[in-house]
């Protein structure tokens, strides 16, 4: 039964990401918005929004450890993982016109949240500045995003489908994430390893599959603006959105190594990320190998 479960994840996953990928282009069209904007809005939040759940429980039930490193875990392996693997299955190039912006939010957002965790809580005044951050980027982001509609759209679509494939596809994607960790953990268990390690590789990426399934499909199907709007807007989103909606229901008490180990990995991996659109106009396929690279050496230091 573990087995069968674990098939059913693995398809859930594949058949959310493509459908989610497949309704939020169609929407995008509809709208006449850039892919961008609709990969840093309606994807990067919707594969972000079990973490969003995850995150005010664990607050509420007093463990806010939980709450803050499902936050920062989730924005290191959104870069290093989920672009990682993005870009080595094909590379993600992208005009830095079209992303500068939306990096420049992701910067300040790891900036306001550094500063938040130096005095050991995440109070609810910072929470609502969090939030604040949160709808001016939504604001800037639609502003922004415009575009000229298309003279003939290559695959048309009704509205009301457009939305049943996104909703769907985001259904599709928690109930297969779900499903995967947990039998995953199961297995892993039969075979005897460790629930350190189960908690540092099954669960800590089986949050973030998701984001991981749906920027794979969108960087297998050509939607590049997709793929990299999906993890830079969930990076965005976890931090205004999780904590800024967290610490307004309730402050969250910090521990200090998320201000000195932690923030280090996210803020090296926002620059670098930067950076590597800057210099390399987008990240190669070479680039997507030396990310996964860095994760690999960064979960091995936290199994130390």
């Amino acid at each position: 039964m573990t087995y069968l479960l674990f098939v059913i994840g693995l398809v859930a996953l594949f058949l959310g990401g493509e459908y989610l990928v497949r309704g939020a282009s169609s929407i995008a069209r509809k709208f006449n918005l850039s892919p961008m904007v609709i990969g840093l809005t309606i994807v990067g939040f919707g594969t972000s929004a079990p973490e969003l759940l995850v995150s005010v429980q664990a607050a509420l039930e007093g463990q806010p450890a939980i709450a803050i490193g499902n936050v920062l875990g989730s924005n290191i392996a959104n870069i290093l993982l989920i672009l990682g693997t993005s870009a080595a299955i094909a590379a993600l190039m992208i005009p830095l016109s079209k992303i500068w912006r939306d990096l420049g939010f992701m910067l300040a957002a790891t900036a306001m949240i550094w500063w938040m965790l130096l005095d050991g809580t995440v109070t609810r005044l910072e929470g609502a500045i969090l939030v604040g951050g949160l709808i001016a980027f939504l604001v800037t982001a639609f502003l922004g995003g415009q575009v000229d509609a298309p003279e003939n759209d290559p695959h048309p679509v009704s509205m009301p489908m457009a939305l049943v494939e996104t909703v769907g596809g985001l259904v599709a994607l928690v109930v297969g994430a779900r499903l995967l960790v947990d039998s995953s953990t199961e297995l892993a268990r039969a075979f005897g390893i460790s629930e350190a390690v189960i908690g540092l590789t099954i669960v800590a990426v089986g949050t973030s599959l998701p984001e991981l399934a749906t920027s794979v499909i969108a960087a297998f199907r050509k939607q590049t603006e997709i793929a990299v709007g999906n993890v830079v807007g969930s990076n965005i989103f976890n931090i205004f959105s999780i904590l800024g909606v967290t610490a307004l229901i309730t402050p969250i008490p910090v521990d200090p190594r998320f201000a000195s180990l932690d923030m280090i990995w996210v803020a090296a991996t926002a620059i670098g990320l930067t950076l590597t659109a800057i210099i390399l106009k987008g990240i190669p396929r070479i680039a997507g190998f030396g990310l996964l690279a860095v994760y690999s050496v960064y979960v091995a230091l936290m199994m130390t």
